[in-house]
């Protein structure tokens, strides 16, 4: 996952430094993330609870992949407003479901400072389930300061400022079918 330098789309060929993860790469992952999942994860028939609004992308392919019925729900966090660096945690949307006494798989779409992932683990402790697993779409390689980590994730990266597959930047990019690395000059 190191190399970066893989040729960006013209369209984005100014705005990024260069593609991370390709679509292929990221379509073959995602089913073997699930597969991983079913026969792995020990869930039984887990409530999905994904965070809005970076995992949409990637929870539509995930869950499209589990052989098995998955309640899903959303809960809304957000921690980035038009920056690269987060700002303050809030929370936009409760979830709907009764979680009580159920498995729950929280879904991110990034592992980065380890702030949001704990945040929303210990809300949803506060609902009583009867456990928790978690998986991200891409966890980085970095020391963090908060000791939580994902139980599963489909890649992991080096601490790069990533936009595509849902994630975004100010709002865009979420469109773009790969992961790319923004251009510095973009912030």
């Amino acid at each position: 996952m190191d190399q970066i330098r893989r040729e960006v789309p013209p369209p984005w060929s100014h705005r990024l430094q260069g593609v991370l993860i390709t679509e292929r790469e990221i379509r073959f992952r995602v089913k073997q993330l699930a597969v991983e999942l079913g026969t792995t994860a020990n869930l039984g028939n887990p409530v999905v609870i994904a965070l809005l609004n970076g995992s949409f992308m990637f929870l539509a392919d995930l869950i499209r992949e589990m052989p098995f019925e998955i309640p899903v729900d959303f809960i809304g966090v957000s921690s980035y407003r038009d920056g690269k660096k987060p700002a303050r945690l809030v929370f936009t949307k409760a979830l709907d479901m009764d979680i009580k006494n159920k498995d729950v798989l929280i879904v991110d779409d990034i592992l980065d400072s380890g702030q949001t992932l704990q945040k929303v683990v210990q809300v949803i402790e506060g609902l009583s389930p009867s456990s928790i697993r978690t998986c991200v779409f891409l966890e980085k390689k970095r020391t963090r300061a908060l000791t939580i980590h994902a139980d599963f994730a489909a890649f992991c990266i080096p601490d790069y400022f990533v936009v595509g597959y849902g994630m975004d930047f100010a709002g865009n990019y979420r469109n773009l079918p790969f992961v790319g690395i923004l251009n510095d000059e973009q912030v």
